[in-house]
């Protein structure tokens, strides 16, 4: 499979308003494990579906050579579904099953085809991706984010592809989890593209490739080495603006001095041809000659100028152009007394099932408190997290809340309306703020003139989760205790540097749940508690 690749070759694509992704985009994937990076909106997502042809160019070709499998950001799974169908092998084992029972029909063994070994095969699968244990004829909607999302791999992996493509993988999975699908891809050894924001699994890849203005380029090495040498890019590229900025003044200050030293000499010939009494039209001829004489000096000096300005263009052209979300919370200045929420023997029953073991779990957030909430997939931190926002009534136990606004953003972005635009769903979470102030805070989470009046619905991952970040954190009134599920999926790397900066600055209490460790240290959380085995502890 060394030989698998995909070749791209002068694609363009725009949305249905005419809005341009691509335009004669060209390049080749080569086997091996590529780590594809760029803003949010700058068309990963996208790309990838262009590739698998989920969506059709408007010019150009994609080509792929093998198998293609393709976990996309958002599986359109329901939860009617059971795990065999969303791995495509349910007819498989109706047909053993009906064998097994004595049925011997030719239907039976042309569907199993050379399949027979099918249930040890994605048995085995599960195991790798820690989905072991888990039932074949389980229903989707008793699994979490992070074990559909496994499963979705899978269910990709059982296609036995020369090519995989990866969107957000590591989105919603535990710390265990994560480290099995790293596994996985190491031993991967088909053609790759992958695109993420876990910089762990980002330094696993053999290279990274980067989306950039339009333009696709390789960096050969994982991403701690493309940030250093973007790093470096641009501290020369930051040099060379500067040396062409001092070039343009010094080529303006010249020019300047240039048409006064000549005026002066302009000035000076005409009084001393008027004292030296000589002819008029000897005098003309001079004054024109000198005339004449300045105006090349000035084109030359003109030139210059503008061989200068070129360059500093050509130099400002190299500096990246990094668009940066400028995140500032509100204040809310919790004092450090205030009881935000406090629970006894919370308990939550789904059907006959406890999510929780024996007398429920307690919880007490006091003043601006900075919890992590940790756990594996499944363990019930999203069904925790929705009882202290209010979203779920326990079954058991006594809850109280201050009287403060609770900010929940949802691990599911399913706040907004898809059909309204940005701006619209914003307007609607804060009514209050005059309509400039909105647009200046959407203008702040990248969302600048047209791009406001966008519908929710044909965003990006990443630019739904940026969305829906404005609508919570700017809702009125100002929340003094945010609950963040999984924040950082889907944001990519800048902004994500953006948030820990927000977080950082922000004065109320808050509960995120992560997986990153990288984020949770840059966030300074000052208190950890860990979901395992329907406990909650402390640590």
């Amino acid at each position: 499979m060394s030989d698998a690749f995909v070749v791209v070759s002068a694609l363009s694509f725009a949305w249905p308003d005419d809005t341009p992704v691509f335009d004669d985009l060209s390049f080749t994937v080569p086997g091996g494990r590529t780590g594809l990076v760029a803003p949010n909106g700058a068309g990963k997502s996208t790309l990838l579906k262009l590739i698998a042809g989920e969506l059709r160019p408007l010019t150009g070709t994609v080509s792929t050579q093998g198998v293609l499998g393709y976990l996309p950001q958002s599986l359109p799974l329901t939860g009617t579904l059971t795990v065999s169908e969303v791995l495509g092998i349910a007819p498989q084992l109706a047909a053993l099953n009906a064998i097994e029972s004595g049925d011997a029909s030719d239907e039976h063994f042309t569907t199993i085809g050379n399949d027979w070994d099918i249930e040890e095969r994605t048995r085995a699968q599960l195991d790798r991706l820690g989905l072991d244990g888990i039932a074949l004829d389980r229903s989707l909607r008793t699994l979490s984010g992070g074990q559909i999302i496994s499963l979705g791999l899978a269910a990709q992996l059982l296609k036995r592809p020369d090519i995989l493509l990866l969107d957000e993988p590591t989105n919603n999975l535990d710390l265990d989890a994560r480290h099995k699908l790293y596994g996985v891809l190491e031993d991967w050894s088909g053609c790759l593209l992958l695109v993420s924001h876990d910089r762990e699994l980002l330094d696993r890849m053999d290279r990274i490739a980067e989306l950039d203005r339009g333009d696709l380029r390789y960096h050969g090495g994982n991403f701690t080495q493309y940030e250093a040498a973007v790093k470096a890019e641009q501290e020369v590229a930051e040099r060379n603006v500067r040396s062409a900025e001092q070039e343009v003044k010094r080529e303006k200050r010249e020019m300047q001095q240039a048409r006064e030293r000549a005026a002066r000499r302009a000035g000076n010939a005409a009084r001393n041809l008027g004292n030296a009494g000589l002819p008029k039209i000897f005098a003309g001829t001079m004054k024109r000659n000198a005339q004449e004489s300045a105006g090349k000096a000035n084109e030359t000096h003109a030139a210059r100028v503008s061989e200068a300005k070129n360059r500093l263009d050509e130099a400002e052209r190299s500096l990246r152009d990094d668009q940066k979300i400028a995140l500032i919370l509100p204040g809310t200045n919790v004092p450090a007394g205030r009881t935000m929420f406090h629970g006894e023997g919370i308990q939550v029953r789904y059907g006959d099932q406890n999510v929780f073991v024996g007398a429920g779990v307690d919880l007490t957030i006091r003043g601006p408190e900075r919890i992590a909430l940790t756990g594996g997939n499944g363990s019930g931190k999203s069904t925790l997290l929705r009882v202290l926002n209010g979203d779920l009534e326990p079954s058991d136990g006594v809850i109280k809340r201050s009287e403060g606004r609770i900010a929940y953003l949802s691990q599911r972005l399913d706040l907004l309306d898809l059909d309204r635009t940005i701006a619209e769903n914003f307007a609607a979470f804060a009514p209050g703020l005059p309509e400039s102030q909105r647009m200046t805070l959407l203008a702040r989470f990248l969302f600048r003139g047209a791009r406001s009046q966008l519908p929710v619905g044909v965003l990006s991952g990443g630019e739904r989760l940026r969305a829906t970040l404005a609508c919570v954190l700017f809702a009125e009134p100002a929340p003094q205790l945010l609950l963040l599920d999984e924040p950082t999926n889907n944001l990519d790397l800048v902004s994500v540097g953006q948030l820990e900066s927000a977080l950082g600055a922000y004065q109320g209490a808050f509960v995120v749940v992560s997986h990153d460790e990288r984020f949770l240290k840059e966030i300074k959380v000052d208190r950890r508690v860990r979901l395992a085995d329907g406990v909650l502890r402390e640590g």
